[in-house]
């Protein structure tokens, strides 16, 4: 995908409590503002209002957005392809907890 810029990142704990602007989630991720764009398209990353400068971010797409853009460089995905590949992961990842004794 052009224009993605893949910087090394450190491990970063989150709390629940916390929200991120869009801004914020780009630094926080090293991701562009374009790919977060993408991903809130696709739907895999869903903030709370109604234009990029109003986004608020939830803590779980910190995850999300970093997994995002380490595949969409390491495989070279367009949006939407990243989009059903991260959605067939969280179904792998779904089945595999069902799988594991309680």
């Amino acid at each position: 995908m052009a224009g993605i810029i893949v910087r090394r990142t450190e491990t970063v704990i989150v709390e629940e409590q916390v929200s991120f602007t869009l801004s914020t989630l780009c630094r926080a991720s090293g991701a562009g503002q374009a790919l977060v764009q993408a991903l809130v398209d696709e739907g895999l990353l869903q903030p709370t209002g109604q234009s990029p400068q109003d986004w608020r971010f939830s803590a779980d797409a910190l995850p999300q957005t970093r997994r995002a853009l380490r595949l969409a460089h390491d495989f070279e995905l367009d949006p939407a392809a990243l989009g059903l590949v991260m959605d067939l992961l969280t179904e792998i990842e779904r089945l595999r907890s069902r799988l594991r004794p309680s």
